[in-house]
């Protein structure tokens, strides 16, 4: 038997040696359930712990779904106060009154002469 013969000989017993054992462990890789995955079990664990957690998770993302509508209608409210001193400011830039004039500290557009806010620049 010559020296190749001998090692395909071997590599062919390592081969078949270790192929059942990468089998096994790629089966328990995959029934293992963690916290964060999806897993379905039937008639397995305990029931009301799930449930219990289930019930856990859906009262914190109601929460938070209310904490996110909150931030997101306080976001949209200020977004419309700058959308609307953009078009104040663009109105009055464009004003035919030579007396206007857009104060930016208090985002208004004023007379020059009296100071008062314009109604219609």
């Amino acid at each position: 038997m010559s020296s190749s013969q001998k090692f395909l000989k071997n590599s062919f017993a390592a081969i078949c040696f270790c192929l059942p054992l990468l089998w096994v462990s790629s089966a328990q890789a995959n029934t293992s359930c963690t916290a964060g995955s999806t897993c379905v079990s039937v008639g397995k664990g305990d029931d009301s712990l799930n449930k219990e957690q289930a019930r856990q998770e859906k009262q914190q993302w109601d929460e938070t779904r209310m904490l996110r509508s909150k931030v997101n209608t306080r976001t949209e409210k200020e977004f419309d106060k700058i959308d609307s001193a953009f078009d104040a400011k663009d109105n009055c830039e464009k004003s035919v009154n030579l007396n206007a004039y857009w104060e930016p500290s208090t985002k208004r557009c004023l007379d020059v002469s009296t100071g008062r806010p314009l109604a219609r620049p």
